[in-house]
């Protein structure tokens, strides 16, 4: 039982958990050497006690941590402490893609296919050091809040190769990416992470999985069987380069997938290029369906086999009466008879059979309904809507499992109705952000036109260059994806040199192309310069926006002052004691008892 604060190997001190598996237990940890936080994989249940499993495990694991790429955790420690087989791993602020898609479902276009470039780079670069990761799924792959992918499990994926895998949420886990060769008991190649990364680039696309079944054994069929579902019919959209990536990555022949994923990485850089969008459909160069068959015990193995076990029960039972001996081979007798009813008989009178899906598109509810019920399909009562373009309103447009799939009579089938062309009300877009509107726009898939006038006196209330000051279709107007609308924007305008020009000249200039003007004065001796502009807040070329406030001087004539006379203050001296004796004073001080005076 692992607690919190509890230390793995007296360093790794345990935070929390932050996730369960079926082969191990994820702890956020503290590395109390190097002072930061890690990610703790435990292994946990029967494989800590399988000693081929932890051997391996711990081989494959060292293998791993020679790894290093942007988009590969770094592991950093592998060991073994009181019986608990631990790594030490880099902690990865975010969440799996397998959350992120169970949240928002399929992604954009773009976001797949950075995620793939991400991921075919870093596979690459494990493949170069001779490394099959022969596990990966979304559970397996992290996503950072900006964008980045780091690729796990590279150590317990390689060493479960060559054990049981018991756990039933691991093998429902792996079963939906795993390859046909692997499905059939065969080795894995680099060619298997191909596979498995062509399965993921569809769940990207589509939000779903390719193939779904109950088990285990029911999907892994399907891997070795089925062909990969057509992607044009959930997405006409996307591009047909995009779809033979996902056709030649998820070939069921390994001959006609990518060599390696270089190869695959290199295709997806270009996969959006204008000369390849509309490529031809892939075309597999090897046939696709090699037997790929189990050994089955034979009717004269089991009967070898109870001879067997018959004669070493008559051998020790020699002294016993002949009677025991002929209950007891007749009990025998009686078992295999009852095995071999439930193995072969019992299955083959109770299975279902197998019956392909009708194509009921453009059909009315009712008849699609009448058609699927009389194939033996258990039609939902709850009908999905989808708008489509190309079917009528209310006629279906696709079911769940898909035309042309193969399903057992029984199985319950899905009905998607059509709500005609998809339309968008338009909003009322003047004296908005051209980007904003654009990216709406966009999203709509309305083609949108530009046109630039330039600024005047009636258009003065559009502040910016970028400011919509009319549109062709008016807010409420109804339109769907392909229609077009024209906007209006205005130029930008370069500021003159007004050097020397008069202030009815700026004013005119600037009233014309909606500018507020802001005029100072400034005194100069120059008089060719008096009444003209002398300065200006803008330097010449500017980019002006209208609304915008710029500052002009003009040249006023300079004030010129008189000279005044300083005025000289004259002083004597008084008497203290009479006032009327007053003498005039003839050197800086009064004589004695004569106070200093100024003469008025």
């Amino acid at each position: 039982m692992i607690t919190k604060g509890q230390k793995i190997n007296e360093r790794y001190e345990i935070i929390r958990s932050i996730g369960e598996g079926g082969m191990a237990n994820v702890y956020l940890g503290y590395d109390t050497i190097l002072d930061r936080n890690v990610a703790i994989k435990i292994l946990r249940g029967d494989l800590s006690n399988d000693e081929k499993f932890v051997r391996r495990f711990q081989r494959e694991a060292l293998s791993a941590s020679s790894l290093s790429h942007q988009n590969i955790v770094e592991m950093y420690d592998v060991g073994e402490d009181d019986g608990i087989y631990y790594i030490i791993m880099e902690y990865i602020e975010g969440q799996t893609l397998k959350q992120l898609l169970k949240r928002r479902g399929a992604l954009t276009l773009s976001e797949s296919i950075d995620i793939m470039l991400q991921l075919t780079d870093g596979m690459a670069h494990a493949h170069d050091s001779y490394i099959i990761h022969r596990d990966l799924k979304p559970q397996n792959i992290m996503i950072q809040d900006d964008g980045q992918i780091k690729i796990t499990d590279f150590g317990i994926a390689m060493a479960l190769n060559s054990t049981q895998l018991t756990q039933t949420n691991s093998v429902m886990g792996s079963v939906h990416y795993l390859p046909p060769e692997q499905a059939a008991g065969k080795g894995s190649t680099i060619k298997s992470d191909i596979y498995s990364m062509g399965i993921i680039f569809y769940e990207l696309l589509t939000g779903e999985l390719p193939f779904k079944g109950e088990n285990a054994v029911e999907i892994a069929l399907k891997q070795m069987k089925e062909k990969i579902p057509n992607l044009h019919e959930d997405n006409p959209s996307i591009p047909m380069s995009v779809y033979n990536i996902v056709l030649k990555s998820t070939a069921k022949n390994p001959k006609n997938r990518y060599n390696d994923a270089k190869e695959m990485h290199a295709d997806l850089l270009t996969a959006l290029d204008d000369d390849r969008i509309n490529e031809e459909k892939y075309n597999y160069s090897y046939p696709e369906h090699e037997e790929n068959t189990k050994t089955i015990k034979k009717l004269q193995d089991i009967e070898e086999d109870s001879e067997k076990i018959a004669s070493k029960i008559e051998e020790k039972e020699a002294k016993r009466s002949k009677k025991l001996i002929i209950i007891l081979s007749s009990i025998a007798a009686f078992i295999i008879i009852c095995f071999l009813v439930i193995i072969f008989v019992i299955p083959k009178a109770t299975t279902p059979k197998s019956v392909k899906v009708p194509n009921v598109k453009n059909m009315t509810v009712t008849k699609a309904e009448k058609t699927l019920q009389e194939k033996g399909f258990e039609v939902t009562t709850k009908i999905k809507t989808v708008y489509d373009s190309d079917v009528k309103k209310g006629y279906v447009v696709k079911t769940d499992p898909e035309f042309g799939r193969t399903i057992k009579q029984g199985s319950k089938v899905t009905i998607y109705k059509s709500l005609g062309v998809k339309k968008y009300t338009l909003d009322d877009y003047v004296g908005k952000a051209y980007t904003e509107v654009s990216n709406e726009l966009d999203n709509y898939g309305i083609k949108v036109s530009i046109n630039k006038i330039d600024p005047d006196s009636t258009n003065c209330k559009y502040i910016g260059q970028d400011t919509i000051i009319w549109q062709s279709l008016t807010s409420g107007s109804k339109v769907k994806s392909g229609d077009s609308i024209s906007l209006k924007m205005l130029n930008s305008v370069n500021f003159p040199n007004f050097s020397g020009q008069t202030q009815n000249e700026v004013s005119t200039w600037a009233n014309n192309n909606c500018v507020t003007l802001n005029i100072e004065y400034q005194e100069t001796t120059d008089t060719s310069l008096i009444d003209k502009v002398i300065n200006q807040s803008r330097p010449v070329g500017a980019t002006v926006k209208n609304n915008d406030e710029v500052t002009i001087k003009i040249g006023t004539k300079a004030t010129i002052k008189e000279e005044v006379p300083e005025k000289k203050t004259e002083y004597q001296c008084i008497s203290k004691t009479d006032p009327t004796d007053i003498k005039v004073l003839t050197g800086e001080e009064c004589p004695t008892g004569y106070t200093k005076q100024e003469k008025k």
